[in-house]
């Protein structure tokens, strides 16, 4: 998204625990119930555009740019969980107001964020509810279905290393839209969706795409949602190549307050570009049952 973006109320700089400066976008009247939205690897906040205005005039918006992404520049920190989670509570400090309480929302890396924030206190104080779209939080390259192998040891292999790869995506084209096409979207994506993903992956820088695809390669992080305390749903795409469902239902089984589990028939790892009407549904019933508007002074 950007500042010419019809809606966008204002832009601003968050500054996480390191000093990683993060592009925060906010849409949507003051004192509204808020949904806080974080993106996935090699996208960046417009990938929220679609559920952003499904969502309506009555709800305020917050998109960020996750580091190395979009607007917010990669730093030279590390990069794993423990900043995914600064990033998300750093963002949540800056715009939830104090005895507010918002709904969050991540897609595939931008979930995890959701589940390795879950647990800290920045997070319980000011997140009512969550909602967890097309993520898996192990063992991501084995049972990936990108490349059709027939063992879990050789998908392991090829999509790690697909994952940490260095090279770069080469030019925007037929074939390269073609691939960026079958390994994130379903067989009928709608109108726009193939050129938007190829816009947001050729985008993203290859150093920062490779360092966040090595974190995605090693990933064990089940053990965190314990800590994701909140009413939290599911929703995921049931031709999902890069997370299939057994993800979201090994996911489901794991939290401590399952709100559903939402499967989008047909619909791949892009469920907020392929299905934005049935993810922004999603995210006003979380708000209109759980969100709390700040109390007036």
């Amino acid at each position: 998204m950007t500042a010419s973006e019809p809606g966008v109320a204002a832009c601003r700089v968050v500054v996480s625990a390191d000093g990683s400066r993060l592009h925060v976008d906010v849409a949507g009247p003051p004192g509204a119930p808020m949904v806080v939205l974080a993106h996935g690897w090699t996208c960046d906040s417009s990938v929220w555009g679609a559920v952003s205005r499904g969502l309506g005039p009555a709800v305020r918006v917050v998109r960020y740019d996750q580091r190395g992404h979009g607007r917010s520049p990669r730093g030279f920190g590390p990069c794993g969980p423990r900043q995914l989670a600064d990033d998300l509570c750093a963002v949540l400090e800056a715009v939830v107001a104090p005895g507010a309480r918002a709904v969050v929302a991540g897609h595939s890396m931008g979930a995890m964020a959701v589940v390795a924030a879950g647990g800290r206190a920045a997070f319980r104080e000011r997140v009512a509810a969550a909602a967890l779209c097309s993520t898996g939080l192990d063992d991501l390259a084995g049972r990936a279905r990108v490349v059709p192998l027939p063992t879990a040891p050789l998908r392991r292999v090829v999509h790690a290393s697909l994952l940490r790869s260095l090279l770069p995506l080469g030019p925007m084209n037929r074939v390269s839209g073609w691939a960026l096409s079958y390994a994130t979207l379903g067989p009928s994506p709608p109108p726009g969706a193939r050129e938007h993903v190829a816009r947001m992956a050729h985008a993203c820088e290859r150093r920062g795409r490779a360092a966040w695809g090595a974190v995605l390669a090693e990933l064990s992080a089940h053990e965190a949602t314990a800590g994701l305390a909140v009413p939290t749903a599911v929703v995921h795409g049931t031709a999902d190549r890069l997370t299939p469902p057994i993800h979201a239902q090994r996911t489901v089984a794991r939290l401590p307050d399952p709100e559903r589990l939402v499967l989008l028939r047909g619909v791949g790892h892009m469920t907020p570009l392929e299905n934005a009407p049935a993810v922004a549904a999603v995210l006003r019933s979380l708000a209109d049952r759980h969100a709390v508007v700040a109390p007036v002074r």
